[in-house]
């Protein structure tokens, strides 16, 4: 079975969610399942040095009070899974184009599980800008890529639009936040619900597809 993770890595939710279907997936463990990393984009329109962090969730929530309340409920939704959310270690919002390209580059050689965690680390545990080309660098080489070929690639084009085209199709699934999921390209649920959740939506995908 598949099962489309659309996520943005700049989104906290993301995170919590990955850790829950992971969780789900170990729940069915008779499922042969597979993640399929899915980008989406949770501002299009994020400059490439992407945006002090402090300005834009203001901007984004209308005040520090009202950010610091969201925030703390994420926190606390953190320790359900194990993450210890460090957000006063981000300095700032980056554009999350490229990051998702090193997924895409780290899917072609079989290591994009841990890659995708890697990132999610970085930034949320250790506030690393995740839009700087060398800081993706350093996170695929400890994942065994090759430095000088995954600095090529990142520098280039390549597979920009890609993750455009990706960010769109979710648009046109109906998808408007993350994270969502999708099993067997069919059923479709978004936010970071939990595993229990999750895992009865991979009995319903399952039965769809035996029946089938």
């Amino acid at each position: 079975m598949d099962i489309e993770f659309i996520y943005d890595t700049v989104c906290p939710w993301c995170y919590i969610g990955k850790r829950r279907i992971e969780q789900a997936v170990a729940l069915r463990p008779h499922v042969d399942a597979r993640l399929v990393w899915r980008p989406f984009l949770l501002d299009r329109e994020m400059p490439l040095n992407g945006i002090d962090r402090n300005d834009y969730l203001v901007r984004k929530f209308g005040s520090e009070a009202r950010v610091r309340r969201i925030y703390g409920a994420i926190a606390q939704a953190g320790q359900s899974v194990d993450i210890d959310f460090a957000f006063d270690r981000i300095d700032r919002t980056p554009n999350s184009v490229d990051s998702h390209r090193l997924v895409r580059f780290a899917q072609s050689r079989d290591c994009d599980v841990g890659i995708v965690e890697d990132l999610f680390n970085e930034y949320f545990i250790h506030g690393l800008d995740i839009g700087e080309t060398d800081v993706l660098v350093e996170i695929g080489v400890r994942a065994g890529l090759p430095p000088g070929e995954l600095k090529e690639y990142l520098i280039s084009d390549d597979d920009i639009d890609f993750v455009y085209d990706e960010n769109n199709r979710a648009h046109r699934m109906g998808v408007n936040g993350v994270p969502a999921f999708v099993f067997n390209g069919r059923m479709v649920i978004s936010g970071a619900q939990e595993p229990q959740i999750l895992a009865r939506m991979i009995d319903a995908a399952q039965a769809t597809a035996n029946a089938a």
